[in-house]
């Protein structure tokens, strides 16, 4: 029956399915557990920063270790890589669930997210290594299909396990789910397709320590620095030697990648336009995209008076529009190519992200949905075509570790625009005579702390603006990827 499953031409669907649980319930718990921090702090007697490292050090171990596992996975297996990162995540879901003190559930979110690292550096490479080259945009868009749906019902899943069951429960949800994908990753899972081509054991038997050493330090300081920027000033010590440390430790890795025989990440691919042209698009579209997703609430509740429930059903119809057009523009990139879909979503982006600067104090919610709805339809048609045109031009045998690349851009991309964006806001409240801080934007705020976030809100969006035009130039310019 299995050896059958794994011959049949109906394989790429079962490699499917089993990722897509995987993938479903790690984005869905990286999301919703976002709802518990309050009553997480409440439990434990402890204040909302100290309570926010449940997530932040989750965040911070997936992206640190996100290129380390991808390259170890090109070595050892994608299967097996993703297999052993599930058990992580599920057990230690587990042990966060029955935490009796905080440092023990942020120690266990620590480890919980080495195994997400493992499982979301490998997912998008078991598929479109299970799927034949014509068809890796369609597998790309599926899988972000799955990514773009547990962010829609993580939340919503936590807040109503968080209701009737508490807080523990959002931890242990997940754990069915992933015991499932296990299942049938163990039976349905080729060990040939999920470890790449037959390459040369040499070329695939080495395992760069200096540079995953180098790599999960740098990445560490930068997004730490990043995150909090704005708290401490961009012009403060802590902030300025963070960022020092960053290119010191980025210049070293540099120099030792160029030099050792197997290197973490292949730095000559940057000589290639498609590869070094679809990163660049990929994180200037998530540095100037995500900001409104970050942003938009403070506004529709400060400034508007929504509430929490109808800011959640403003944001829906883009999460849908995502949703289906992720797996759509896959499919129409393999028919069609990459560029017209990459540089089509990149103009929506850019001119939703233009009618979001138009906002004021009083705007209707048929010009918000608008702009919501126009940039979540402009990321669906970009990423999929882009990440498929990026896997097309480097050897089957780095799937693992261009995917968590991609991961990674993806990730570092977030980072940088909510900073970049708390800080051009923040400053321009400052610069009005209000509180620099987003703090400041509640419903019980006056008309002149309104007036302030929104003009700030102004400024930044105009500056991603420019930031997507610049990604939509060289999305248009760059060459085209080899094919199979």
């Amino acid at each position: 029956m299995i050896v059958a499953v794994r011959q049949s031409t109906n394989y790429k669907w079962w490699a499917f399915i089993a990722v897509a649980i995987g993938t479903f319930a790690s984005v869905a718990d990286q999301v919703g557990v976002n709802v518990a921090l309050h009553p997480i702090a409440g439990h434990f007697n402890s204040d909302i920063p100290t309570v926010q490292w449940v997530v932040i050090s989750y965040t911070l171990t997936i992206s640190a270790l996100l290129l380390p596992m991808g390259r170890l996975s090109d070595i050892v297996g994608l299967k097996k890589v993703y297999i052993i990162g599930s058990v992580v995540f599920a057990l230690f879901g587990i042990g966060a669930a029955v935490s009796d003190n905080l440092g023990l559930l942020i120690g266990s979110r620590v480890v919980q997210g080495a195994g997400a690292a493992m499982t979301q550096g490998t997912g998008m490479a078991i598929v479109a290594a299970s799927f034949p080259a014509s068809e890796r945009g369609k597998a790309i868009g599926l899988i972000m299909g799955v990514v773009s749906s547990g962010a829609i019902v993580g939340p919503a899943l936590g807040g109503f396990l968080l209701d009737l069951f508490g807080w523990r429960a959002v931890f242990l949800v997940n754990v069915p789910l992933v015991t499932l994908c296990v299942g049938l990753c163990l039976a349905v899972l080729s060990d040939q397709d999920s470890e790449g081509t037959s390459g040369s054991r040499e070329k695939r038997s080495g395992f760069d320590w200096q540079g995953a050493t180098l790599s999960t330090g740098m990445l560490l300081i930068f997004l730490v620095t990043i995150t909090y920027a704005h708290r401490f000033g961009w012009d403060s010590p802590f902030i300025l030697a963070g960022l020092a440390g960053f290119v010191i430790l980025l210049a070293c890795f540099i120099w030792w990648e160029l030099r050792t025989a197997h290197p973490m990440l292949e730095l000559r691919y940057f000589r290639m336009p498609v590869f070094s042209c679809g990163v660049s698009a990929a994180f200037l579209t998530f540095m100037g995209g995500i900001s409104i997703f970050f942003l938009t609430p403070f506004y529709l509740q400060g400034v508007l008076g929504y509430s929490p429930t109808q800011t959640g059903l403003t944001l829906v119809p883009g999460a849908v529009c995502m949703l289906f057009l992720g797996p759509v523009s896959g499919r129409l990139s393999d028919r069609y190519g990459w560029r017209v879909l990459t540089v089509s979503g990149l103009a929506f982006t850019s001119v939703s992200l233009f009618i979001l600067s138009r906002l004021t104090v009083d705007s209707p919610l048929a010009l918000i949905l608008a702009g919501l709805i126009l940039q979540s339809c402009g990321m669906g048609l970009f990423f999929s075509p882009n990440a498929s045109s990026v896997l097309s031009s480097v050897s089957r045998e780095s799937y693992g570790v261009i995917s968590a690349f991609l991961n990674l851009v993806r990730n570092a991309g977030n980072v940088v625009s909510i900073a970049v964006a708390t800080a051009i806001v923040t400053a321009t409240m400052g610069s009005m005579g209000f509180e620099p801080s987003l703090s400041a934007v509640t419903q019980d705020a006056s008309e002149g702390v309104g007036r302030a976030f929104t003009t700030g809100l102004r400024y930044t969006y105009l500056a991603m603006t420019c930031l997507m035009l610049l990604a939509m130039g060289i999305s248009a310019l760059r060459g085209r990827p080899r094919e199979g």
